[in-house]
């Protein structure tokens, strides 16, 4: 029997704002906060409702019907989400329905829901060590644990990015299990639909994404030109019949429903007949991640070093699609080398504003590879180019800098013995106060 793991990711970048530089004063003027003047929250609240009303919605009350309807059946139908916390952080303030719908659709035992990034950050690629990505995938998973009160068990990074140093820190948090990509230069003559353990670790198995079969959904479903166009449920059901193996990873976005497919292509339609196509194939079920580790053995070792770090992204699969030009690798040093200030500072909203800057949808705006992959990069882009993302993340994270620069200086100085000074009948009038004090959980004040 082959299992079947469906896997949707869900997330919402925070998207910066693009005339920061123009309205930093007027902003300043009316009394915003810090982390107001750097994102463009105006737009991602527009983004997030019109994807929400596309796809979060009827995706999830598919899910729903899906897993009600097969719950009496031989074969019930089980899904696994990794949302990021940048997605239930917007979804609570902009559709809070769907928090309620995901919380429904955990009650009822057929959903695993997946560690990652509470940003859905690059963390794991920092040169100064991975402490502050193992911070990160701890405050998801007290999100994860606070919102559902469930304990994840099995890891995603940020767009599947993976080595054996990210394989290594899971195993330290508890996690027995990462979900990451199928390749083949990865796998040589073995196939993905094995479960694999992790190089480095004692327990960590690795659930293998099944890329041409994921694709043929997310990217080619509904492309008129494709040879298999169009693809119905019971044709992908053989496919998945003949594949063969202990477990096909099947793992897209879930905006791939609705958003990237509209509804108009029978993306949603196809997702209704899936289980009931995969039901009459003798040879299939369906089952969560830890289900399948747990009843399957390691057929073989994988060791991803992390000079050949791998990801799901665009068709070189590994880091450069967020960190290949000068622009990317520039921000994303500048960023990192932020870190022991920050952790210095040691202020709750100066390091969920830096964190914030951490999501790797800022570094993807900036990429300036060509064909296909910029076709992908460019649709998802707010930016009318790369140039822009860069000029827009540059002109925030130099203005950021500066409050760092000052706030460091400041604790340092304060943590510094008073020197005593001899009497004088002069005294020199006390300092101004400072024109930016953190004020709250990611504010500051004028």
């Amino acid at each position: 029997m082959t299992n079947i793991v469906l896997s949707f990711e869900i997330h919402q970048p925070r998207r910066l704002n693009r005339l920061f530089p123009y309205e930093r004063v007027k902003r300043i003027a009316a009394g915003e906060s810090l982390i107001d003047r750097y994102f463009d929250d105006k737009l991602n609240k527009e983004i997030f409702s019109r994807v929400s009303k596309k796809c979060y919605n009827p995706t999830l009350d598919i899910l729903s019907e899906l897993i009600k309807n097969s719950s009496s059946t031989d074969k019930p139908f089980k899904v696994s989400l990794g949302m990021s916390g940048m997605f239930l952080y917007q979804a609570a303030l902009y559709e809070p329905q769907l928090v309620e719908k995901l919380k429904a659709l955990v009650a009822t035992g057929n959903v695993e829901l997946l560690g990652g990034t509470y940003y859905h950050s690059l963390a794991s690629l920092s040169s100064t060590g991975l402490n502050e990505f193992i911070a990160q995938v701890k405050e998801h998973k007290d999100l994860i644990k606070q919102v559902f009160g469930y304990e994840v068990r099995v890891f995603e990074n940020t767009e599947y990015i993976y080595n054996n140093d990210v394989a290594r820190a899971a195993e330290s948090l508890g996690f027995h299990g990462v979900l990451t990509e199928g390749l083949t230069r990865l796998l040589e003559w073995r196939s993905p639909t094995y479960i694999y353990s992790a190089v480095g670790t004692e327990s960590i198995k690795l659930l293998l994404r099944h890329f041409v079969l994921s694709d043929d959904i997310a990217f080619r479903f509904s492309l008129r030109t494709w040879s298999e166009y169009p693809l119905s449920p019971e044709k992908y059901a053989i496919w998945l019949s003949k594949t063969g193996g202990d477990v096909i990873l099947i793992a897209v976005d879930i905006e791939t429903f609705g958003e990237h497919h509209w509804a108009d292509t029978g993306i949603f339609e196809f997702l209704k007949g899936l289980p009931d196509a995969v039901a009459k194939m003798g040879n299939l079920t369906w089952a969560t991640p830890s289900e399948v580790i747990s009843s399957s053995p390691a057929s073989g070792a994988i060791n991803v070093p992390k000079e050949k770090t791998i990801s799901w992204a665009d068709v070189e699969k590994d880091c450069t699609a967020w960190i290949d030009n000068s622009m990317q690798r520039i921000s994303f040093d500048r960023l990192c080398r932020l870190e022991p200030y920050v952790k210095e500072i040691n202020d709750a909203g100066v390091t969920k504003l830096w964190r914030f800057l951490q999501q790797s949808d800022h570094f993807y705006y900036m990429s300036t590879k060509g064909g296909s992959p910029e076709a992908v990069h460019s649709y998802f882009s707010p930016y009318s180019s790369p140039a822009e993302a860069f000029a827009t993340f540059d002109s925030i994270l130099s203005d950021f800098e500066g409050k760092i620069g000052t706030l460091y200086y400041r604790v340092k100085k304060s943590k510094t013995p008073a020197t005593p000074t001899p009497p004088t009948t002069f005294q020199k009038p006390s300092q101004p106060p400072p024109r930016y004090t953190p004020s709250g959980y990611g504010t500051y004040t004028k």
